[in-house]
């Protein structure tokens, strides 16, 4: 994503581009996070290039806002597509006026907020996570005895 040629000879576009407090440079999809990009968001294939087109477009259109503010890696697009993103500095880059840039990591999509209500209290969501992974796990050990 970053320096992107534009039309016209010796014009960059700026290579960064804000979200909360970060200066985003580039943005990087786990192989976790494609995988449920394609699972909860969108059952066409798509490489993880495309993946990262879109969210860069929509950091520039800013349609990507922080979930709440007690969830910090928590981010909602369009007000419907929950992701889970971590920010981690670029070494020796900065900007033309000294601040750090970052590298969006994209850990997780946890899907549509249209297509899974749970979501919405993204704290209640985990603690059921969690719950259920134990009493799986407490079943499978039962089964082993």
């Amino acid at each position: 994503m970053r320096d992107k040629g534009t039309e016209r000879w010796g014009t960059y576009e700026p290579f960064h581009i804000m979200l909360n407090d970060y200066r985003i440079a580039d943005i990087v999809i786990t192989n976790h996070a494609r995988s449920r990009y394609l699972d909860r968001i969108s059952e066409e294939a798509a490489d993880p290039g495309q993946i990262s087109v879109w969210l860069w477009q929509c950091l520039k259109q800013k349609r990507m806002r922080a979930y709440s503010g007690s969830e910090q890696s928590a981010y909602l697009i369009d007000d419907d597509v929950v992701i889970i993103a971590e920010f981690t500095a670029l070494e020796g880059e900065r900007t033309v006026s000294g601040h750090p840039l970052y590298i969006m990591n994209v850990i997780s999509f946890l899907g549509s907020l249209s297509k899974a209500p749970e979501l919405r209290d993204l704290q209640q969501y985990y603690s059921w996570l969690r719950h259920s992974r134990r009493m799986q796990l407490a079943r499978k050990n039962r089964k082993r005895r």
